[in-house]
């Protein structure tokens, strides 16, 4: 029998369709978890140990460590997780992933789950069309489950039969009795693999096939799933490549982790492989006569692997933590105007996306309230050099709120495209909001440090009962940031959200008030027409300013407002 091009399509046909398969299934319960998942990953990681357990608890329910890593590594990115909290959950999240290979054993090999695949699709068609997203999300993971199973009986269907073509057999077995090496060997076909489909759990179930067919020994197939191991950290180094320090300096710890395990594995390869032996025939009494034991063991491998290797490192956390400090160095400033938490490598989970973007739109917040205080120190600026400087920064930071607006919108698109649930699409819309209205602050900031820029280049000054009145509008319009700030940072619902609505009237009221005694003012000849125009430019910039702080208000509590609703 001839092994065709066509063959071999459909092989790649069926690693499709069981790689989309596992997308399908973890993105489903990521969207069924949203916020939960969040919460348990902040909330359980107060020790190594919790740590160690979320990893294992989240990994093995959305079925991918590399997602698990990637989320990991923005939340560090996010500052939501220290360092040290994030490598517990690492070291969990390698336990998690060898379920995967536990399930495929027990079910793919044992019994055929694919006869279940399409009436399990019948089943879930009804809930993938529902209008309630949580029902919809349930939908995708029973497809999502259906798809893998389909995609790993194909799998097996479509495998090349070694025993009808010997020349293959042949050309395989070139590499497999050349001692120590062809064990080296495959740890680095096994890393290689791994890298260039993004998902260990894929290239275990190829071993796992593989070893089921007699094309390479359980000794092979072993140093396989270890260069799965080192692979797999690929992707969070990934994610990590464009993230801050804290976060690559995460998705080193994890690379450490998986070689360190592979290094003292390699050097005890064979009595760790005579305990998993022992492990499957004695203690779990599978006997070598059922063409699934090979299976077994090769999952009993991973994860006594995985499981040894946490129990050494777990004591040595804090080492691995000082140790890629010293290897990533904190650079000795941070880029201060670069997007922080926002990164081009955290799309591949969407719903984690709008946590990444809030995250974001916060520091955009802070950021247009630290220009604004430029531009109440530059009121006060004598020197001819420090006025130019502070005036010059406060130009680069109106450039940077531009870039930034279109940076976080252009990224909220790209989420929305995503799969996202119906509360994160409208929370996305709200967010858009949100970013154009304080990048508006941004440009009233500049626009108060043209009109004292241009004041100063006149050689007039204002009055002292201006600048005190001047003082006094300043005052409410930093009240009003610091509560929008407030707001937007507020998870737990506790700002009240009149306070900014009266803070803006008591604008509105002040700067009326003003305008009528600035008209009494010029006429009493108090200071110049040109002096008046000046001041009440000023004036009328922070009143403008406090309706856009009012507007992002607004669309803030809108989705707080929906989001009760919906509950």
């Amino acid at each position: 029998m001839e092994y065709t091009f066509y063959d071999f399509l459909a092989l790649l046909g069926s690693l499709a369709l069981f790689l989309y398969g596992m997308k399908i299934m973890s993105e489903g319960l990521q969207k069924f978890a949203g916020d939960r998942l969040r919460s348990i990953l902040t909330a359980m990681t107060t020790n190594r140990v919790t740590g160690v357990l979320t990893g294992v608890l989240i990994t093995a329910l959305i079925q991918s460590s590399s997602a698990t890593t990637v989320m990991v590594v923005s939340f560090v990115n996010a500052g939501l997780l220290t360092l040290s909290q994030s490598i517990g959950v690492i070291m969990g999240a390698n336990i998690g992933t060898t379920v995967t290979a536990w399930i495929i054993s027990a079910l793919g090999f044992k019994v055929d789950i694919s006869l279940f695949s399409l009436p399990l699709l019948a089943f879930g068609i009804p809930l993938l069309f529902s209008q309630k997203s949580s029902r919809k999300s349930i939908g995708e993971f029973i497809f999502g489950f259906a798809f893998l199973f389909m995609g790993l009986n194909l799998l097996k269907t479509n495998a090349p039969d070694l025993s009808a073509n010997p020349d293959m057999l042949a050309f395989v077995q070139n590499y497999t009795d050349m001692g120590f090496i062809s064990v080296l060997l495959f740890v680095f076909i096994g890393t290689i693999l791994t890298m260039i489909v993004q998902a260990s759990a894929a290239t275990m179930a190829i071993t796992l096939i593989m070893c089921a067919n007699g094309w390479i020994s359980f000794e092979l197939g072993a140093a396989l799933v270890l260069g799965e191991n080192i692979g797999t950290t690929i992707t969070a180094n990934l994610a990590a490549l464009t993230a801050n320090t804290q976060a690559r300096r995460a998705a080193m710890a994890h690379l450490m982790f998986n070689i360190f395990g592979v290094i003292w594995v390699l050097i005890l390869f064979k009595p760790f492989l005579s305990m998993v032996d022992w492990i499957i025939s004695d203690f779990m009494n599978i006997s070598e006569a059922d063409g699934a034991a090979v299976s077994f063991k090769l999952s009993a491998f991973h994860t006594c692997f995985n499981v040894c290797n946490v129990l050494i490192l777990i004591w040595f956390v804090k080492l691995i933590e000082k140790t890629v400090c010293k290897l990533i160095p904190q650079k000795e400033q941070e880029e201060e105007y670069r997007l922080q938490f926002i990164t081009g490598g955290m799309l591949s989970t969407a719903e984690l996306s709008v946590l990444q973007a809030r995250k974001e739109i916060n520091l955009f917040a802070e950021r247009i309230q630290r220009m604004f205080r430029m531009v109440r120190d530059l009121l006060h600026t004598e020197n001819e050099n420090d006025f130019n400087k502070l005036f010059s920064r406060i130009e680069k930071y109106e450039n940077i709120s531009d870039n930034m607006e279109v940076e976080i919108a252009n990224y909220l698109n790209q989420v929305s495209e995503g799969r996202l649930s119906s509360e994160s699409k409208l929370q996305i819309r709200e967010m858009l909001r949100e970013v154009t209205e304080i990048e508006s602050i941004g440009d009233s900031c500049y626009n108060l440090a043209r009109t004292i820029n241009r004041k100063r280049r006149g050689n007039i000054d204002f009055t002292e009962k201006q600048y005190e009145h001047i003082h006094q509008m300043f005052a409410l319009t930093d009240n009003a940031l610091t509560q929008m700030i407030k707001l937007v940072e507020d998870v737990h619902h506790i700002v009240d959200v009149n306070k900014s609505f009266n803070l803006e009237n008591e604008i509105n009221n002040y700067r009326n008030q003003l305008k009528n005694q600035n008209i009494v003012d010029v006429n009493n000849k108090e200071y110049s027409y040109q002096m008046g125009i000046h001041y009440m430019d000023i004036i009328g910039e922070c009143e403008k300013l406090g309706d856009y702080v009012v507007n992002v208000v607004e669309a803030h509590s809108d989705v707080k407002e929906k989001k009760s609703l919906r509950k």
